[in-house]
This record gives C-alpha cells, sequence and structure tokens, in this order.
C-alpha cells in the first residue's frame, strides 16, 4: 500500500505571521493574512479523505469476503477476487496521485501572505 503525502496544516489557534524581514521599508508595518488560496487546498485535503477512507474501507471489506471460501463455490470467484484486487491497486494509485497533487500545491503556496487591507498605495 502506498503512503499518503503530507497534508496541508490549517491555521492553528495562536499562528502568528511571519515576522517582518528588515529592509529599506522598516517603518513601514505590514499586514498579514492567512492565504486563501492554501486554504482552499487545507478544505480541498479535508473534503477528499473521508471519501478516499470509505472507498478503501468498502473495496477491502468486498475484496476480504471474495478472498473467503464460504462467497465462491465456483471457479469463476477467482476471476471475480482478481478483478476487486485490480480495483484495489488503481484505487491506491487514484488516492496517491489526488493527495500528491494537493500536497505538492501545497507546499508551493505561501501560508501568509501579505495584506492589501489597509496599505497605504503611493499613486492612488
Amino acid at each position: 500500500m502506498y503512503v499518503d503525502p503530507p497534508a496541508p496544516q490549517p491555521r492553528q489557534p495562536g499562528e502568528t505571521p511571519p515576522a517582518t524581514a528588515s529592509g529599506a521599508l522598516d517603518g513601514q508595518p505590514r499586514a498579514w493574512e492567512f492565504n486563501p488560496e492554501y486554504q482552499r487546498l487545507v478544505t480541498a485535503w479535508q473534503a477528499v479523505m473521508p471519501l478516499l477512507e470509505s472507498l478503501t474501507t468498502a473495496l477491502d471489506k468486498a475484496y476480504q469476503l471474495a478472498r473467503s471460501p464460504q462467497t465462491w463455490d465456483a471457479p469463476v470467484g477467482a476471476r471475480y477476487v482478481e478483478d476487486l484486487a485490480e480495483w484495489r491497486t488503481r484505487l491506491g494509485l487514484y488516492r496517491q496521485a489526488v493527495l500528491t497533487a494537493i500536497s505538492d500545491e501545497a507546499a508551493d503556496t505561501p501560508r501568509w501572505v501579505p495584506s492589501s487591507a489597509g496599505a497605504p498605495h503611493a499613486f492612488s
């Protein structure tokens, strides 16, 4: 089975934005906000995980029942077991692809972005 990639972490209580870097505009306070794009990825991960878990559980249960000697009395049963094994493999690959896509995008997305609210604009 596959190992799930790291999940995007939701904003924790008490989490603060990054400290402002020292530079030419030290006198200007910088406002930060939790990145809505990162939050979208957190929400996507939290929405897709229960669905993938329920699919995996259902297929695993069906596979275990299909492998039981009490379930199949005919030689055709082996074909159904092979089909279920193939579907389990495909679901594992699909799960890995979906979760990796979300995780990779989250790794490339900053958690905090400068806020435009209340920020001074030079030539308004």
